[in-house]
């Protein structure tokens, strides 16, 4: 994966277990154990490499969805919140990078 320009840091939150197999914003549906991701602004099927700053843990997701009134950057799956190691505290402070193959 390259880095493609877009960096940003800030806090994630991951999506509830209420929103498994619900539509998304891209018209695709929301799967756990996918690695996914909701952004704000940045186009659907967007790559970003996450790296959680307390552990430097990283995973790859692709952005499907869009985020509401958040103050958070990124909205994961809970794959992707496993893979960072930080589904007991809900939130990690990561750094998101746009990435292309």
């Amino acid at each position: 994966m390259v880095p493609n320009g877009y960096t940003k840091t800030g806090n994630v939150s991951y999506y509830a277990n209420k929103f498994h197999g619900r539509r998304t914003s891209s018209g695709a549906l929301y799967h756990k154990d996918s690695l996914t991701a909701a952004h704000k602004t940045l186009k659907f099927g967007t790559l970003l490499r996450v790296t959680n700053l307390a552990n430097d843990s990283v995973v790859i997701v692709k952005v499907t969805d869009r985020m509401g009134k958040s103050p958070h950057i990124l909205d994961l799956s809970l794959a992707g919140a496993k893979q960072l190691n930080f589904v007991r505290n809900g939130v990690a402070k990561v750094t998101i990078e746009e990435v292309t193959r």
